[in-house]
């Protein structure tokens, strides 16, 4: 499969040739549903936290006696009955992460970026360089490669410029060749990559 080359002005430059071997029929398919799940696990914080019974602060005296009150029995101020309480079974710290091993991710970024490569929903740019931070230059480089909706662009490394200039156009994230995982290639509409980074993406594929 070849892929054409796009500059700044969205004019062609070439064409790119896909290096790794695309994932055919229904293989894979497994391997992205279990990274993705344990991708989104591990986005939770894990910080919920109650109180036990023995835990709530308070004294641990006998609310009243046990006999002639005429009230019902009870034992504790800490009670999970009463307001201000312990909780029974609350939730605690936890880790949510799963394990997924490192040839089923690859599989699964691989499977992924195949199925957009397909569907063409891939683009390859010679650079993605900006002149200044400014939003408007970053918005008038998406209308010349006709970017209209959900769009993730991949670099080969943070460009500070083109981070400021991003920063407030919705719909648009940022990424590395490295830090690009299956959960990022499934979400946005396109993806667009340079040249670099496309080819430090197919390195990471092919490596076993």
């Amino acid at each position: 499969m070849k892929l054409t080359i796009k500059d700044s002005k969205g004019n062609n430059q070439g064409e790119l040739e896909v290096k790794f071997p695309l994932v055919e029929d229904g293989k894979g398919t497994q391997a992205v549903h279990d990274t993705v799940v344990a991708y989104m696990a591990a986005q939770r914080m894990g910080t919920a936290s109650t109180k036990t019974m023995g835990e709530v602060a308070g004294s641990g005296k006998k609310p009243w006696r046990q006999k002639g009150t005429g009230r019902a029995r009870a034992g504790s101020f800490a009670s999970p009955l009463w307001r201000g309480g312990g909780v029974v079974f609350g939730p605690k710290p936890r880790d949510f992460g799963k394990k997924v091993s490192r040839k089923t991710k690859q599989l699964a970024l691989r499977k992924a970026l195949s199925e957009r490569l397909r569907a063409g929903d891939v683009l390859v740019v010679d650079d993605l360089k900006l002149g200044s931070a400014k939003t408007k230059e970053f918005v008038g480089l998406l209308k010349s490669l006709d970017l209209t909706g959900t769009a993730l662009l991949v670099s080969q490394a943070v460009d500070q410029n083109l981070t400021l200039a991003s920063r407030n156009v919705p719909h648009v994230a940022l990424t590395t060749s490295e830090s690009l995982n299956t959960y990022d290639v499934l979400r946005p509409d396109k993806l667009v990559f340079t040249r670099g980074a496309f080819e430090q993406v197919e390195s990471r594929l092919t490596k076993e």
